[in-house]
């Protein structure tokens, strides 16, 4: 069962990390670390197919739930990604309540969509190996659709209330620049945005979420009502989390600081 869909159904506060360094590596290790989902990322981060299979494969052996955000809304690439066991998705840049319907009917098989039918070869339906999957599949498919522009905000109330969505994902820096503050999501034309966004989708019953890095900005989203927020990236920890330790040592760092020391001075940990 998917206990990340049925949890941000019922409002139950999910807490996420982005996962743009692409590598199983890492994504392992976050998946240990106790967040709710994993945001594997192949619009902006440097994935593709196969890397992404490694990363859901990592991941699995934890309860953290692996979401896969897609280049772009493409039903072909939604089939390959349900395929390969991506069961929660992320679609970026939705801008009207067709092309959340669209979105819809590429996670479903016909009748009732266009999914094409490969699950013999999919580890989707684990070969197969998962009694009934053909007819019961779409009921563990977890659909979030994007909004980050001025006509997905214009959109936002039908995006949501498409049959199959399951929840909208607000994206903060494009809608920044979107709005005509790049660079800056914090600016209050921005807030004020996004919190009418959560509002409009909380109003038709449906999940909302977002990537804040900020963590008053997260939790002001939790209060708000969003159900699914990702609090920071795996990037961003490893950079400032390296400048950080660098700056440590050369603004007055000792050896006497940290460690023990060999007969040179050199630390060893």
């Amino acid at each position: 069962m998917n206990a990340f869909k049925a949890a941000i159904a019922a409002g139950h506060p999910r807490i996420g990390l982005w996962q743009a360094l692409a590598t199983p590596y890492t994504a392992e290790i976050c998946a240990g670390a106790g967040f709710d989902w994993l945001l594997v990322d192949a619009e902006h981060g440097p994935n593709d197919l196969p890397l992404v299979l490694q990363q859901l494969q990592a991941i699995a052996s934890s309860p953290t739930e692996a979401v896969v955000r897609l280049p772009c809304a493409d039903p072909v690439l939604v089939k390959q990604y349900l395929d390969i066991g991506a069961r929660s998705l992320l679609i970026p840049m939705i801008e009207s309540g067709e092309q959340a319907a669209a979105m819809v009917a590429a996670c479903r098989y016909p009748p009732r969509g266009i999914r094409g039918v490969g699950s013999a070869i999919g580890r989707g339906s684990r070969w197969n190996r998962t009694p009934d999957y053909l007819h019961r599949a779409e009921e563990e498919i977890c659909l979030l659709l994007q909004v980050e522009s001025v006509a997905g905000l214009e959109a936002c109330e039908a995006i949501a209330r498409a049959d199959g969505v399951d929840g909208v994902f607000i994206g903060p820096s494009d809608l920044a620049a979107a709005l005509g503050h790049l660079g800056d999501p914090g600016h209050p034309d921005v807030q004020s945005a996004i919190a009418r966004a959560i509002d409009t989708i909380l109003s038709t019953g449906k999940a909302a979420g977002l990537l804040a890095a900020d963590e008053a900005f997260a939790r002001r989203s939790l209060a708000a009502g969003a159900s699914f927020v990702a609090v920071g990236t795996d990037i961003t920890i490893l950079a400032r989390g390296c400048e950080a330790l660098a700056r440590k040592f050369r603004e007055g760092g000792s050896p006497e600081q940290g460690g023990k020391a060999d007969g040179g001075g050199v630390q060893i940990y």
